[in-house]
């Protein structure tokens, strides 16, 4: 049966490592028996990314360039790759050279081999990173799958190999704020894990410092995971009965004459501290959904597209 594939690759800023990322494309997708195209996604990139991309397009009818008006995010940008492929397969890749485009006939042997409809992969190293960062990734992945509805894999990024019907199935979907990797395990079908070696960075620097972490964190799991909600009103509910039982605790001192007037200043402000906290706590989390739901109102493009190149109509 002939197929043919796409190589979705989002870039910010990574003119130290397009040569060499399209080098390795080439020489590896060059191994298959698949027409092959790779879609270049340009995030509003402020260095030469613009440049490389247009020079690689012009010597290279198979590569695609879509060029977004301003930087608007990798998820937005993976999300324009998958919009716009039309291969039967399609490989999500970053341009750092993290993840080893050589593997990717294995990945294509893997889906086949298993009937499969996606192959995702689990990081079983991950080579230049430091401690903090494996740690927080970890803990990252652990946390999400705590609160998630459903079982999300853990240790994996967005590197993966989906075939047409989860491309159809997530172009339908029309959320703003996707968190690609969870809502391709939403979508279902079958999908099997692949395990490799993450490597070092090709050259410059990574894209998600803590703080893009953090916000990705949040993100990901107010617009995946309505625990958070449910959490909140428990912690309220724990709040009203504390309540109840201190107050029954303080009349019936009163009564019985346990308890003193000029006493329990300290429990007091403590226990006004702490019910004070839990309604702010609640408060904003319930404030963070209904911002997500205003932007999901406003229904302004998750992206805009500057220009595209190579690609036909």
């Amino acid at each position: 049966m002939n197929y043919s594939i796409s190589v979705i690759v989002p870039c910010y800023n990574e003119d130290k490592v397009l040569l060499e990322c399209y080098n390795r494309l080439k020489t590896t997708l060059a191994t298959l028996e698949y027409p092959s195209e790779i879609i270049f996604i340009n995030d509003g990139s402020q260095d030469d990314t613009s440049k490389i991309l247009t020079s690689l397009a012009k010597d290279d009818k198979s590569i695609k360039i879509i060029t977004f008006s301003r930087n608007f995010g990798h998820q937005k940008a993976v999300t324009a790759g998958l919009n716009n492929c039309r291969s039967d397969m399609a490989v999500i890749i970053d341009a750092d050279l993290q993840d080893p485009p050589e593997l990717i006939p294995t990945m294509i042997k893997t889906l086949h081999d298993n009937d499969a409809n996606v192959v995702y992969c689990v990081r079983i190293n991950r080579k230049g990173e430091g401690f903090f960062k494996k740690f927080n990734a970890k803990l990252f992945y652990r946390f999400l799958n705590f609160f998630s509805e459903i079982k999300l894999p853990v240790d994996t990024g967005d590197f993966r190999l989906v075939d047409r019907n989860i491309i159809r199935e997530f172009n339908r979907l029309s959320e703003k704020r996707k968190y690609i990797r969870g809502l391709i395990t939403w979508v279902g079908f079958k999908q099997v894990p692949f395990y490799y070696e993450r490597e070092a960075r090709f050259a410059g620097e990574t894209k998600y410092p803590l703080s893009k972490m953090i916000r990705f964190a949040a993100s990901s799991l107010l617009y995946f995971s309505t625990k958070p909600l449910r959490l909140a009103t428990t912690l309220g509910f724990i709040s009203v009965f504390f309540s109840i039982i201190m107050a029954l605790w303080s009349l019936f001192g009163k009564i019985f004459g346990y308890t003193h007037s000029d006493s329990g200043w300290t429990s007091l402000f403590v226990a006004i501290i702490f019910f004070g906290g839990v309604q702010l706590v609640t408060i904003g989390i319930v404030g963070a959904y209904i911002g997500n739901l205003f932007d999901e109102i406003k229904n302004r493009p998750e992206y805009i597209v500057e220009k595209k190149e190579n690609f036909v109509d």
